[in-house]
């Protein structure tokens, strides 16, 4: 199965979808709204004049937030669509940055460069099908002392959602429209893959980076599953028999010659 393929056809679709919806409002973004949420803003901390590479970006808000926050930047996506909007974005509101259409491991094959920091967010590692490959890519990518910076979605949610915690050898292939509030119905097939925690730490830590941070979130700061509730100041909630499920967790690992 040509995974890569059908996700790209899919992601192709939804980035039509995601610039036209008010979940990515870009038209606030071009006004100078900053895409990126306090859990990123206080982790990766100063990027003047730092090089940052954004894996899996999409069309480009959060790389160009970086950018406009004096980091010079570099973000990949497979989707062609994707990066197409993101240059275009980039032209538009005449900011400095680098995109490349590839999917991760191939970048990892062929990139030469390294970076200060390499950021990845929220709802992409489940699109990888192997994270030791991923891991590798970060590692290569990072300048000795290098920082990645992972934010993503907590895996317990997916749990509670009927997906399994535990890695499998065969991913869940589904149709489904997309996340944004103005998804018509329209649908695609996806093919993801369940990645526990574990296997998220243990394939940075295989990959010779030490892990410096690691925290949990209970809030999220976008609507984007079913059954969440708006929390003044923190975000959104997700509550299981009347305790909070955590729905975000962050890495912090370095590049350790």
């Amino acid at each position: 199965m040509d995974y890569l393929s059908i996700n790209k056809k899919a992601w192709d679709k939804r980035t039509k979808v995601h610039v036209k919806s008010e979940f990515y409002d870009v038209a606030s973004f071009k006004k100078g709204k900053c895409s990126l949420n306090p859990i990123e803003l206080k982790q990766v901390g100063d990027v003047q004049g730092k090089s940052l590479l954004h894996l899996q970006c999409h069309f480009g808000q959060d790389t160009l937030s970086w950018a406009r926050l004096g980091a010079e930047v570099t973000g990949v996506d497979l989707s062609v669509e994707a990066i197409e909007q993101a240059n275009l974005l980039k032209r538009t509101l005449g900011l400095k940055a680098d995109f490349i259409e590839s999917d991760v491991v191939q970048f990892g094959r062929e990139n030469t460069q390294q970076f200060d920091i390499v950021f990845t967010s929220y709802g992409a590692l489940c699109w990888l099908s192997n994270l030791a490959d991923w891991a590798q890519t970060v590692a290569a990518s990072l300048k000795s002392g290098g920082e990645l910076h992972l934010v993503e979605f907590h895996t317990f949610n997916d749990l509670l959602s009927g997906y399994s915690y535990f890695p499998n050898n065969e991913p869940d292939i589904e149709e489904e429209g997309t996340y944004t509030e103005n998804c018509d119905g329209t649908t695609s097939t996806l093919v993801t893959w369940s990645h526990s925690m574990s296997e998220v730490i243990s394939a940075l830590i295989g990959a010779g980076l030490t892990i410096e941070s690691f925290s949990e979130y209970p809030y999220s700061p976008y609507n984007c599953f079913d059954g969440l509730e708006f929390v003044p100041n923190l975000g959104y909630q997700m509550l299981h028999k009347g305790q909070q499920v955590p729905l975000v967790y962050s890495i912090k690992a370095r590049k350790i010659d």
